[in-house]
Order: structure tokens, then C-alpha cells, then sequence
């Protein structure tokens, strides 16, 4: 057993032990948040027992202890109220103590910070002590958010890094199918070829020979189409309404004639970077894929419109629709609504037309069971 074969799971023991050290390192923050909370707690409870010491004393008390306490705080933020008002405020910006609204304000977001500490210092006289979290826990209540993101980034990338990884092999598989395919028709196509010659010299009637070419020239295009697939096109400076018309016009002969065909195209050529082949195989797929959700009747329409920068070509049928939510899934490989199909059709079409040609290819618009129209987009030379 190789590397490859042990590496879905050792994939998966990596992504674990990370998201386990992740969790261990949240947890502990959180640990360390609710101790240094307790500890500030106490502090404040050592500050109240020092402010009520300081206003029990006689003359002849001893407040260094409880002045040295007050001087060591310099972090945490706390207002001294009693009866509801301010007497007194440490670590808190001036301008909030000077403006009475801004004061109240803060005060409120102390309230829902932490509970307050009672200083009862004489019988039916007590003050409030209020107080926030130091800069230090301030820090710490963010850091698990900043710790959450990394995570969920963390998470995005593997994910992005598996579908391209599995998106790669997965072309990988296609593209070699697809070259077997090619080798494995080229065998029997040149003794196709062959016996056509033999036909021919035996004075077979001409029409049927030339329909037999017609074929062998067919699956000698579709040969080379599959070999194109996973290496990168040869582009030419072709005129793409001449080779639009003549793939339609030979899918047009090729299916039954209850099926209504138009074709309009502006009447002057327009020069596109293109591969004849590929371009072929576009067109053809789109028309197969319209005639298939007319169920094999119906109008068919394929109209060519060009701008200032492009030319467009809108491929129209009378079919089912395509639902607005699946728009965008029927270009994906493997999706497909047919019974019986592999769902390559529109991904190969979406591939030759956006990765090859650098154009675009979407569903312009449909409604269900009135018809749908497929739009490519191509940038003139």
C-alpha cells in the first residue's frame, strides 16, 4: 500500500490533531480569562475594605496599607457611588468625569460589566463600588474572536486546498479518458478509411460512399476533439460566423425534421481567436442539450449579435426551462437532469468556452416550460 493510498486518512488525522491544539489553546484562554477575573475581583474587594477603612478611621489608625492599595491600581477603571451618585472615580478619562451625561453613561456599561462591591461602613450607610476590566482583559475577550477567525480561515483554506487538489485529479482522469478515448477510435477510424477506398474502387454508388465520408470525417474531428482535452489549443484568427453556420448547418441534417431550425448572424465576417475543433464541439452541445429539453421537438434558434467588443451568440429553444436556483449548477461536472448522461456536456462547454477562448457562458434567461436561451460571450480579434 503507497503513500497515496493511506493519504485521505492521514489527511484527516492532520486536520484533527490541529483543530484539537486550536481547542486546547481556546480553552485555555478562557481558563486564564476567569483568573485573572477572580484575581481582579479580589483586588477590588481589597480596594473596598481599604476605602472603608480609610472612613472608619481615627487619628490614631494606621492607612499606609490602605493608601499603597489605592496607589496600585492603575489599570482597572471604577466609580464610588453612594445614594446613586458619583463621589468618586480612578482610571477614567477626565473628559468623561467632567461631562455628567457621559459619566451616567459609563457608569451604566460598569453595571453590566461586573457586579458591584457593597462597602457597608456604618449602620444604614453603605457605598457602591463599580468597576471594569483592566486593558489586560480587555485583550483576552478579544482573542478567542481573533482565534475563531483563524480557525474559520484555517478551515476555508483546507477546504479550498482538498477541492482543488480533488478538482485537479479529477482532470487529471478526464484528460487521460479522454486521450485513451482518441488512441483507442484512431484503430478502427483507419480501417474505416481503408475499406472506404476499397469502396470506391469497386464502383460503389458515389452518394453512399460520400455519406460514409461524411461520417469517417466526423468521428475524425470528435477524435481530435478528445485529443485536444488537458493540453492547451492551438488559437486562430478565424471567422466566427462561417464556423458557427457550418457546425449548425451539419447538426441541422443530422436530426429529425420536427424540429424547427433558424439561423441569423450578421452578414460580414467577424474574426475571433478560436480552435475550429473546440468551437465545434461548443456549439454542438448546445444544440444537443436544447433539443434534448424539447424532447426532439420544437424551435430551435441560434442568433449571433455583435458590439463594439464582442460577439455574442444566443442558442434559443421552446423546451422545459431551467429553474433561476440551477443556473449556475448545470456547469457543473457531474450535474445533469437526464435519466441517462454523465453531466460532462455544459462543464466541457463551460471549460472550452472560458478557459480556452477567455470568453463567458451563462444562461441569459428561462422559464419553465416555455424555453430557455444560452448566451457565449467572445472577444472579437
Amino acid at each position: 500500500m503507497n503513500f497515496s493510498e493511506n493519504s485521505n486518512p492521514i489527511r484527516w488525522i492532520i486536520i484533527f490533531i490541529s483543530f484539537l491544539i486550536i481547542s486546547i489553546i481556546l480553552w485555555n484562554t478562557y481558563t486564564f480569562f476567569q483568573i485573572f477575573k477572580n484575581e481582579e475581583r479580589l483586588k477590588m474587594k481589597l480596594w473596598a475594605t481599604a476605602e472603608k477603612t480609610l472612613i472608619n478611621a481615627g487619628e490614631n489608625t494606621e492607612v499606609d496599607l490602605p493608601l499603597q492599595i489605592f496607589s496600585n491600581n492603575t489599570t482597572i477603571p471604577l466609580i464610588l457611588t453612594e445614594n446613586d451618585s458619583i463621589i468618586n472615580t480612578v482610571n477614567i478619562d477626565e473628559t468623561i468625569i467632567k461631562d455628567k451625561r457621559k459619566a451616567k453613561e459609563y457608569l451604566n456599561e460598569l453595571k453590566n460589566e461586573n457586579e458591584p462591591i457593597k462597602i457597608i461602613y456604618a449602620p444604614g450607610r453603605s457605598q457602591e463600588l463599580y468597576y471594569g476590566d483592566s486593558s489586560l482583559i480587555d485583550k483576552l475577550k478579544y482573542y478567542p474572536i481573533a482565534l475563531s477567525l483563524i480557525i474559520i480561515l484555517f478551515a476555508i483554506l483546507i477546504y479550498n486546498f482538498y477541492q482543488s487538489n480533488k478538482m485537479a485529479t479529477q482532470n487529471k482522469l478526464w484528460a487521460g479518458m479522454a486521450k485513451e478515448t482518441a488512441h483507442q477510435i484512431g484503430t478502427p477510424l483507419s480501417s474505416l478509411i481503408g475499406w472506404l477506398e476499397i469502396l470506391k474502387l469497386d464502383n460503389i454508388e458515389e452518394s453512399t460512399t460520400i455519406e460514409i465520408e461524411k461520417d469517417i470525417e466526423r468521428l475524425q474531428t470528435i477524435t481530435e476533439r478528445f485529443s485536444k482535452i488537458g493540453s492547451e489549443p492551438k488559437l486562430e484568427n478565424k471567422d466566427i460566423i462561417q464556423e458557427t453556420k457550418q457546425s449548425y448547418d451539419y447538426l441541422i441534417s443530422r436530426f429529425s425534421n420536427q424540429i424547427e431550425f433558424t439561423f441569423k448572424a450578421p452578414q460580414k465576417p467577424i474574426y475571433v481567436l478560436l480552435n475550429p475543433t473546440l468551437h465545434s464541439w461548443t456549439i454542438e452541445n448546445l444544440v444537443k442539450n436544447a433539443i434534448d429539453a424539447m424532447k426532439g421537438r420544437g424551435k430551435l434558434s441560434l442568433e449571433m449579435q455583435e458590439d463594439n467588443h464582442h460577439i455574442k451568440i444566443n442558442v434559443t429553444d421552446t423546451g422545459s426551462g431551467i429553474p433561476k436556483k440551477e443556473f449556475h449548477r448545470i456547469f457543473e461536472t457531474g450535474f445533469t437532469t437526464k435519466k441517462r448522461g454523465w453531466g460532462l456536456g455544459l462543464s466541457l462547454t463551460k471549460r472550452i468556452v472560458e478557459e480556452y477562448h477567455k470568453g463567458s457562458i451563462k444562461v441569459l434567461h428561462s422559464d419553465m416550460g416555455k424555453g430557455t436561451t444560452m448566451q457565449i460571450s467572445l472577444k472579437k480579434a
